[in-house]
């Protein structure tokens, strides 16, 4: 990306992708998290994990009380991550070469693409069917395919181009759903069984305690792709909570919000409820919200892409390095969109059963990388990384680094007694739980506990060495910048 004018504004593409962005390239205020994050979360597909408690059979009280619970476990590991944008410069997933080793970091990278292609299956199906409610001469299937490629022009402008699209959709979202849910509030009728604090059943409860974290959690490999071009002084603090309050506000206040339609208008699809939520308050206010809500749909979409991207380029640079261009971005991103988009023509749009499974799945996947990543930044390296270290095959970091894997696997392994997938697999402590899903709050704590003890005696002085020497290394491996483009305001 071309370097920060005196004015504050940036080129309108972006170059660069896996590879480090200069100190004289780095711009953007860091409240602009708050609203990356923000947008990021208040849309349709957030909506839907509210849906999930009601769906099976546990109250509006308890449900709320699950998500507030799941929404600060959850918020706070994802947030952590935002950290490491401005410290390293470098996108998320790449991050993992330290404690994964080169070659062992294709694990997390994997899961980030399954990640990512899966999040943009049921977005763009949400999204879909938006537009499709919207606009009814449209078809679902031609609906689909005109949000992918809103979104893929998005994604194909880059970093500024989503930051600009969050803040500005922030600022329409906010009156118009704040307005929305008062509405709601008002008009729903809500039978008493749904407000009562007697309708507690633990299995359900702890479904979306899960689930919500887990939407969190879910998040953590995309956070410091949005924040690495901020400026490298800027405050850990600053940054940690202005990605905490963005993610959490945005999103307890999405699936509390759908937990609230379903309990009100049984039955209903995503979609529908905003249709009948809105239009209870006065007609037509419904479809406009739902107009206002394809922003935010459009724009994670383009979240899902991007990173989605970053996460395939860096999986291919590891098996065969490549030199980090604006063509290879584009390419990458293009694949992204078509795998995404031809996943959501292909699954039904009752979706809700798969969504559920599909996050449950990727937190058990998450939960020992977001450990051991966290530990590993904060108190084995404390944010003191030879970076260009990270693009070397044969580096200070190794191919295969056998104490970030081992903590990986065995940190995997404790969790599987208390997987509860219904209908697919539930194990043994599990069942005897009735159900009842543990394994994150078993697999966080191992996975990082395990990880620091192996690695705490571990002698960094080598590293430390390149780590201080990195300044002209890193400046000079930076993409070449193209001529001037017309401009965003940042």
């Amino acid at each position: 990306m071309t370097a920060a004018s005196a004015s504050g504004q940036t080129s309108a593409i972006e170059v660069h992708s896996i590879d480090y962005i200069p100190k004289k390239e780095r711009h953007g205020n860091v409240t602009n998290q708050f609203t990356l994050w923000f947008l990021g979360n208040a849309e349709l597909a957030t909506l839907a994990v509210g849906f999930i408690g009601i769906s099976l059979g546990l109250n509006l009280f308890w449900c709320l009380v699950a998500i507030i619970l799941g929404e600060v476990f959850g918020t706070f590991f994802m947030a952590f991550h935002s950290v490491q944008g401005p410290r390293l410069g470098i996108p998320q997933l790449i991050q993992s070469r330290p404690q994964f080793g080169y070659y062992g970091a294709l694990i997390p990278q994997a899961i980030g693409v399954f990640l990512y292609v899966g999040f943009n299956v049921f977005n763009t199906i949400i999204a879909g069917l938006a537009l499709h409610t919207v606009v009814p001469g449209l078809s679902s299937q031609v609906s689909i395919l005109l949000m992918a490629a809103l979104a893929l022009f998005l994604t194909l402008g880059g970093y500024d181009w989503i930051h600009f699209v969050q803040k500005w959709g922030t600022y329409i979202f906010l009156p118009v759903f704040g307005i929305f849910s008062v509405g709601v509030l008002v008009t729903a009728k809500l039978p008493a069984a749904q407000l009562s604090a007697s309708g507690f059943q633990l299995t359900p409860f702890l479904v979306v305690l899960i689930a919500v974290a887990a939407y969190q959690v879910s998040q953590a490999p995309y956070v410091s792709d949005y924040s690495r071009y901020l400026n490298k002084d800027i405050s850990a603090r600053s940054t940690f909570w202005w990605t905490y309050f963005g993610s959490s506000i945005g999103s307890l206040w999405m699936i509390g919000l759908g937990a609230l339609l379903l309990a009100a208008y049984s039955g209903a699809a995503p979609v529908d409820s905003i249709v009948s939520g809105g239009n209870a308050i006065f007609t037509g206010f419904g479809t406009f919200a739902l107009a206002i809500a394809l922003i935010g749909l459009v724009s994670v979409i383009a979240l899902n892409l991007y990173s989605g991207s970053l996460a395939g380029l860096a999986a291919v640079d590891t098996v065969s390095p490549i030199k980090a261009t604006l063509n290879k971005r584009i390419v990458a991103v293009v694949i992204i969109a078509i795998l995404g988009t031809a996943g959501s023509l292909l699954i039904p749009e009752n979706f809700l059963t798969s969504y559920n499974y599909f996050l449950v799945v990727l937190i058990y996947f998450l939960t020992p990388w977001t450990a051991i990543n966290l530990v590993d930044f904060y108190f084995v390296r404390k944010g003191d990384y030879a970076i260009t270290e990270i693009f070397n095959p044969r580096g200070v970091y190794g191919r295969w680094n056998w104490r970030g894997l081992l903590a990986y696997f065995i940190g995997f392994g404790v969790m599987i007694p208390f997987f509860s997938i219904s209908g697919f697999f539930v194990g043994p402590v599990a069942q005897r739980a009735n159900g009842a899903d543990f394994s994150i709050f078993i697999g966080l704590p191992v996975s990082a506990v395990l990880y620091y003890l192996l690695a705490r005696n571990q002698d960094l002085t080598e590293e430390h060495r390149l780590a201080a020497s990195d300044d002209a290394a890193l400046e000079g491996m930076a993409a070449p910048m193209p001529a001037p483009m017309p401009a965003l305001s940042d």
